[in-house]
């Protein structure tokens, strides 16, 4: 009786873990599917390179739009994995344990407010102060790098604690009984024994800021145009499809979806970069 119950939670868990990989592999398909054929007409250097989305005359050039994307998720590193780095390094080996338990759920909060929440805070406060203390319209790169740089805190802290408090605790205390200091053994040490974990985290915070739709509309200004400063509006890839797949149709939406298969390879690839540096010994 035992040997059946093992046997069918053996062939459950199979099912279901066949379920996921099912759904996966038929969004891909369709993606493909409905974007393919669009890259295939304009050509692929064009439409990558292009520098004018202009559906409506049949011009669809997404370059502006992935100089927006990359710009917005550099920035939001920039500000968010230095933060994100110490903040874990502080609860690893700094913080006392009732402290280390009170920001941790408040570190898992941050992940769990939604991020239409985080863009109305932005358009809020952010970009009014961008506008009045440093110029500009406020809607901005900088404004959607402040809101992408904390909203990726979550992933880089988490991953990053929990690689720093995985190693043996003989590192830590043959450092110190070599004479080196606290802070030494985490410089000399600590750090680079859980560089694998940690730069996982970063990439895995990229890979949200990039995905990110909702908070960045509200802040980024959509305009579709190369940016000459942090002070630009600008507009990625994930919010020109949230904007205008409501109403494309035609080549428009073709155009759109393959706009989600750039975005598809790009998540992708960091992905699988998170992955190898992860399981690299």
């Amino acid at each position: 009786m035992n040997k059946f119950k093992e046997n069918l939670s053996a062939r459950l868990f199979l099912v279901l873990a066949l379920s996921s990989i099912s759904v996966l592999a038929l969004i891909t398909i369709f993606i493909f599917v409905r974007g393919a054929p669009l890259i295939a007409h304009v050509g692929l250097f064009k439409f990558i390179f292009g520098m004018t989305w202009a559906p409506s005359r049949g011009e669809f050039g997404i370059f502006p739009m992935i100089v927006g994307s990359l710009s917005v998720t550099l920035g939001a590193a920039i500000l968010g994995v230095p933060i994100g780095i110490c903040c874990s390094i502080f609860l690893a080996e700094f913080a006392p344990v009732k402290l280390r338990n009170a920001f941790r759920p408040a570190i898992q909060l941050l992940a769990g407010i939604p991020s239409v929440v985080y863009g109305f805070w932005g358009l809020v406060f952010v970009v009014p102060f961008i506008r009045n203390y440093l110029g500009g319209p406020g809607l901005s790169i900088l404004a959607g790098s402040v809101i992408l740089a904390i909203m990726i805190l979550p992933t880089v802290i988490t991953i990053s604690e929990a690689s720093l408090l995985a190693l043996p605790p003989y590192y830590k205390d043959g450092a110190l009984a070599l004479g080196l200091t606290h802070w030494q053994s985490i410089h000399m040490l600590l750090l680079p024994a859980a560089k694998s974990g940690i730069v996982a985290a970063v990439v895995l915070g990229i890979g949200r800021a990039v995905g990110e739709t909702m908070a960045v509309i509200m802040v980024l200004g959509n305009a579709v145009a190369l940016p000459g400063s942090i002070l630009d509006p600008v507009r990625t890839l994930t919010t020109n499809i949230g904007i205008e797949m409501g109403y494309a149709s035609g080549d428009h939406q073709q155009a759109l979806f393959a706009t989600g298969i750039v975005l598809f390879v790009i998540i992708m690839t960091l992905n699988a970069l998170a992955q190898f540096i992860t399981r690299r010994k």
